[in-house]
């Protein structure tokens, strides 16, 4: 049997097989609120035959959206808005759906991609003031923030807690806590971005709190058949940095509490990264990692050939492989994944004609 097609337990959560849809940002929500384009992106993603997908980074907090269109699920409005995405998409899909829920801190308060992705001043429209460990900006291009009070920190906490009650609420299945990236979570754990010289920075103990507070908080009101899983870059890839030796860590910790996944990727957080970008050049870190904590863990990073992603799993360097962009240049990849494995997917009965002749149909 291929590993790539086999079942994973997610905690409580059982995926039908082991690819993972990675959160992709869709710029696209009206003040935080979901629209019809997530109905057609996700609708189309959900058909797809992928073990999970998860929702795009999902703030926790207005001021916590990369740009003014990032996903929220701070309030009533967001909460009905996506909770109506979903129904419609569960009509045709009982592939379990996950959301990363997130705060981009310093680096939130940004145009859309396709606008030039620029900072926005927070005096300018659609920009506001950003937060961080310490008033230190991403670079020399974006506005400073405002290190975050003690009342600042307790307010994201409990902002954290809200927006899993409303996860669960609208009946999504796993929760993925987003600390990789260079975005909130993450700039408390790098040195390079936490100045701070209290409880929560200095040592790797303080650094480690904020996160371990918010994946405490969250699983405190979650039920356990909901997954909560972790997403980490395991190196800033900057000398001085977050590295995979405290990636390794955070990750027994994260296992000690109970932690149901974590999702290995790199980098994002300083612009002075050196990325040596190649095929699978994050897999070797989800390996380190896999090799020290029980709990499933996800690779991700130009995987994008089915008998590679195979070999990854058989090999034992990962539980599960994460696709992004490959998906949304190919959004039937487990179908052509699972033709060419031997292996089977589910795909609505209106699709089941779609099989070339010549190919033996891996839809089922």
């Amino acid at each position: 049997m291929s590993m790539l097609f086999s079942p994973l337990m997610l905690g409580q959560l059982e995926l039908a097989n082991r690819i993972i849809i990675a959160p992709m940002c869709q710029y696209s929500a009206i003040n935080g609120q979901a629209t019809d384009w997530h109905t057609i992106h996700l609708g189309s993603m959900a058909l797809s035959g992928a073990g999970m997908l998860i929702l795009e980074a999902t703030a926790v907090l207005p001021n916590g959206r990369i740009s003014y269109a990032d996903l929220g699920l701070w309030d009533d409005k967001t909460e009905f808005a996506l909770a109506n995405v979903l129904k419609s998409v569960r009509q045709y899909s009982s592939m379990p759906i996950a959301i990363q829920l997130a705060h981009a801190g310093r680096k939130a308060s940004t145009r859309k991609p396709w606008e030039g992705g620029g900072s926005i001043a927070p005096d300018e429209p659609n920009g506001w003031q950003t937060v961080a460990p310490s008033a230190q900006a991403f670079n020399e291009d974006t506005a400073l923030p405002s290190a975050m009070t003690f009342d600042e920190i307790d307010e994201l906490i409990a902002a954290f807690v809200s927006s899993a009650q409303r996860a669960e609420r609208i009946g999504l299945d796993a929760i993925e806590l987003h600390a990789a990236h260079g975005y909130l979570l993450h700039q408390f754990l790098s040195p390079l971005s936490n100045q701070r010289l209290d409880e929560y920075g200095g040592s790797l103990e303080n650094r480690l709190r904020l996160l371990l507070a918010v994946f405490d908080a969250v699983k405190a009101v979650i039920s356990p058949k909901m997954a909560l899983g972790v997403r980490i870059s395991a190196t800033d890839w900057v000398e001085g940095g977050w590295d995979l030796v405290q990636s390794i860590v955070l990750a027994k910790e994260l296992d000690a509490r109970g932690c149901d996944f974590i999702h290995v990727s790199t980098g994002g957080l300083s612009p002075l990264q050196q990325i040596p970008v190649a095929e699978h050049f994050q897999v070797p870190f989800a390996k380190a990692i896999k090799a020290e904590v029980y709990m499933p863990v996800i690779a991700v990073g130009l995987i994008t050939d089915a008998n590679k992603a195979e070999a990854i799993l058989a090999q034992g360097q990962a539980d599960a492989i994460a696709l992004a962009r490959t998906m949304l240049y190919n959004p039937h990849w487990p179908w052509h994944a699972a033709a060419t494995l031997g292996a089977t997917v589910k795909a609505p009965p209106q699709y089941l004609r779609s099989a070339p002749h010549a190919v033996k149909s891996p839809i089922v």
